[in-house]
């Protein structure tokens, strides 16, 4: 077989190289890796969800959509051989072939018990919003793109609700989950208002929400630095912040506007390369060259030193890019350099 464009080994060649893999390993030779990824030990609890999941969720916004099916399940294999065990979907990515594309995975690795499966719904234009009959139906439909016969945690998205009364909506959760179709709650676009009305109602027997996904990242802190943060901290409500590259800003690939001009993304990348963005990320790629990391690692760093952040939600285009942001779990910033990131993004 032909190797970076090279013909078959010549035959004269053959018994040489033959000769060669029979020598023993050199003392200095790498030990091979066996058994359970190093990662595999980290694992921390999901809020009251009752389950632990890697530091860092893969989502599958990009599957099905920038992504293909196999470079996808490349991907997916890449998070798990480094110990990753959390996956996120939603029903209205890529109209639901993103969720195809991780059953398929699931399936045909035999990965579902030993993955945290987490689907966002609300938002599916063919059933949209979070009342009972669309909610059951989105639930349902995700079940079955997926090839499970149920979600760890589902997250309900209100950001487009505003008819359903949020008692309605926790009863109708809560006959999925006695169903056993869903194990537990997770919250997008809920008020802080809304979250403790929730708790109120978890006293009457209602589900709790266990974990929250809410952007956030050192450049916007806006949406989560106020009541949101307070509440999540006292209900005991994991974060697990979505858009912790801001649109991969923050992984220090784009750095001008005519860099991203012709990009999908190039005018969400563009808000970003202000004076403050440009000042955070110059601060963020000193750590990054202090630490020999990438600049994309210390971006998850910063999140993960944040109270209640449990683990942030990053969407992969590449197998290199899995092997870039899992390094920002096994780091932890010293108070020194947080100040310095601080100080950049004011």
């Amino acid at each position: 077989m032909g190797f970076f464009g090279v013909g078959a080994t010549p035959a004269s060649t053959r018994a040489d190289a033959a000769a060669v893999t029979t020598l023993p390993a050199h003392p200095s030779a790498p030990i091979p890796v066996q058994g359970a990824p190093l990662g595999a030990a980290l694992r921390v609890p999901l809020g009251e969800a009752g389950v632990r999941v890697f530091p860092l969720i893969l989502g599958g916004a990009e599957f099905g959509w920038h992504v293909d099916l196999t470079a996808a399940h490349a991907i997916l294999d890449a998070y798990r051989e480094r110990g990753g065990n959390a996956i996120t979907a939603s029903d209205a990515d890529a109209a639901g072939r993103s969720e195809h594309i991780i059953g398929e995975w699931m399936a045909r690795r035999r990965a579902r018990d030993s993955t945290v499966l987490c689907v966002r719904v609300g938002t599916n234009p063919d059933h949209p919003g979070l009342g009972s009959v669309n909610l059951i139906r989105s639930v349902e439909a995700s079940l079955t793109r997926l090839q499970t016969d149920r979600i760890d945690v589902l997250y309900l998205d209100a950001t487009a609700e505003t008819q359903t009364p949020l008692e309605d909506t926790l009863a109708t959760a809560e006959w999925l989950i006695e169903a056993g179709k869903v194990r537990a709650l997770g919250s997008v676009g809920h008020t802080a208002a809304q979250l403790v009305e929730a708790r109120i109602l978890s006293s009457a027997g209602y589900p709790r929400f266990s974990a929250l996904s809410v952007p956030f990242n050192v450049l916007r802190q806006g949406a989560y630095d106020q009541d949101l943060r307070l509440v999540a901290g006292a209900q005991g409500i994991a974060v697990t912040p979505s858009q912790p590259l801001e649109h991969g800003f923050l992984s220090g690939m784009h750095r001008t506007r005519s860099q991203v001009a012709a990009s999908v993304r190039g005018s969400q990348l563009a808000a970003a390369m202000n004076r403050r963005g440009q000042r955070t990320l110059r601060a963020m790629d000193r750590i990054a060259a202090e630490l020999s990391i990438p600049t994309s690692a210390v971006a998850i760093a910063w999140l993960l030193a944040q109270r209640t952040v449990v683990a942030p939600v990053v969407n992969a285009y590449a197998v290199q890019h899995v092997a870039e942001l899992v390094q920002g779990v096994g780091v932890k910033l010293s108070r020194a350099q947080l100040a310095e990131i601080a100080k950049a993004a004011q």
